[in-house]
């Protein structure tokens, strides 16, 4: 799976203004609402699931990375965002680090292979320290979506 295939360039959010891990995936969520990807009735009840998971465990991975994720039957298919914290954000990540990373998913129930690949190819992309350096560093949206395009591009390509 690509990040052609889920992540929305209209709700990429190359610098968050949230502070916190309950703003951060509220202002991703917003994100996508305002992309036209989820729609605004579903909103606090998309933050609320995300938030959810975040409770059996954080999703910050480490590496300064957090994907925030749920399933959720408003959605017919899997939809994503990226954002970016330059000022970095406390996400009880494993390694304790700040957050400066971020790729929010939300899925249909009904399709857990495509949230697995989608869980996937985000940890494969984020294992790599350029990829991670020059994400952290994109100046907007079409950059970050750039960034995203090449990713995709050497995955097929290895």
């Amino acid at each position: 799976m690509k990040f052609s295939d889920f992540v929305a360039v209209e709700a990429i959010r190359p610098n968050v203004a949230a502070t916190t891990k309950e703003g951060v995936i509220r202002e991703m969520s917003q994100s996508l609402v305002d992309a036209g990807k989820i729609t605004a009735g579903e909103l606090e009840s998309i933050v609320k699931a995300i938030m959810k998971r975040e409770d059996l465990g954080s999703t910050g991975i480490g590496r300064g990375v957090a994907v925030p994720h749920t399933k959720h039957p408003s959605v017919s298919r899997l939809v994503g965002t990226v954002a970016i914290s330059q000022a970095g954000i406390d996400f009880e990540s494993l390694d304790g680090e700040p957050v400066q990373l971020l790729f929010l998913l939300v899925s249909p129930p009904d399709r857990p292979g495509d949230h697995l690949r989608a869980l996937e190819n985000i940890s494969r992309q984020l294992r790599d320290d350029a990829f991670c350096k020059t994400l952290k560093e994109a100046g907007g949206p079409q950059d970050v979506w750039r960034l995203l395009e090449e990713a995709d591009a050497q995955s097929i390509a290895s």
